[in-house]
């Protein structure tokens, strides 16, 4: 990021803030890379945070002598990723995608918009560390049938085919082991379609499971943390209501816990 762009993102930054100009004059010369940071990742994160009504999205700058963990996921790890953080509190910083992340066609450009905006060189006062683990999981937005933006399984298309969804996930695998060659990598199966749900088909996790499956067999070194396993036995007293793909506080909370297990474990 050139240093003209990123002083009136910096500025228009601290206009909405509240900062006096005074204030913000003395933050631009001091140049203080917790600030910087935090300012642009507020900017990338957007409503985000108040839209899923969650502090996943709250700012965390890394602190030394700590593991530096990141989540990439949809909804279902937005709404866990609190609970990690809790569990993993002066373990490991903690820190999710900024954003809901989407399909498997998402993966790489939302992991390299990341890289650009709040890594060094790509923010001179950025981040300049290194992922020591990343636990990533695409699947259930793969699954889904659209109509236009509209979830529509009667009139819908399926957003990925199956062959789609294995070649995606082979690039994203290849994508992250040549460029976080260091990072532990684990992939969470995607959580079950409850019968009724809206837009998606009861089964099709475990078809897209399989297909991840056979994908990550190419890959020894990635860890599977079986969430669809851990989260089935419990569905029906996780979800929300029938028919709802995400689950109430206590699902959220004991998925984020088991993957904060497993995260731990990885990380001795």
């Amino acid at each position: 990021m050139e240093r003209k762009e990123f002083i009136k993102i910096l500025g228009l930054s601290a206009i909405s803030a509240g900062m006096s100009p005074a204030v913000f004059a003395a933050l631009k010369d001091r140049n203080s890379d917790e600030e910087i940071c935090r300012l642009i990742w507020d900017k990338l994160c957007g409503t985000m945070g108040s839209v899923y009504k969650t502090e996943a999205f709250k700012y965390v700058h890394p602190k030394k002598g700590l593991p530096n963990v990141f989540i990439y996921g949809d909804s279902i790890s937005i709404a866990y990723s609190q609970s990690v953080r809790e569990e993993l509190n002066n373990k490991a910083t903690v820190i999710r995608l900024f954003k809901n992340g989407g399909s498997s066609h998402n993966f790489i450009e939302n992991m390299e918009e990341l890289q650009e905006k709040m890594f060094q060189p790509g923010l001179e006062k950025g981040w300049n560390f290194k992922w020591d683990l990343i636990h990533f999981n695409v699947g259930l937005h793969d699954l889904k049938y659209l109509k236009g933006k509209n979830l529509n399984k009667a009139n819908g298309k399926q957003v990925s085919w199956i062959r789609e969804y294995k070649e995606n996930l082979n690039e994203i695998c290849k994508y992250l082991k040549l460029n976080f060659p260091k990072a532990k990598l684990i992939f969470a199966t995607t959580t079950p379609v409850p019968k009724n749900a809206k837009g998606r088909f009861e089964g099709d996790s475990v078809t897209f499971n399989t297909a991840a499956l056979e994908v990550l067999k190419k890959y020894p070194d990635i860890i599977i943390n079986d969430l669809y396993s851990f989260t089935k036995p419990n569905a029906k007293i996780w979800a929300q209501e029938p028919g709802n793909v995400h689950y109430n506080d206590l699902g959220f909370t004991q998925q984020g816990k088991e993957v904060a297990r497993l995260i731990t474990k990885e990380l001795k």
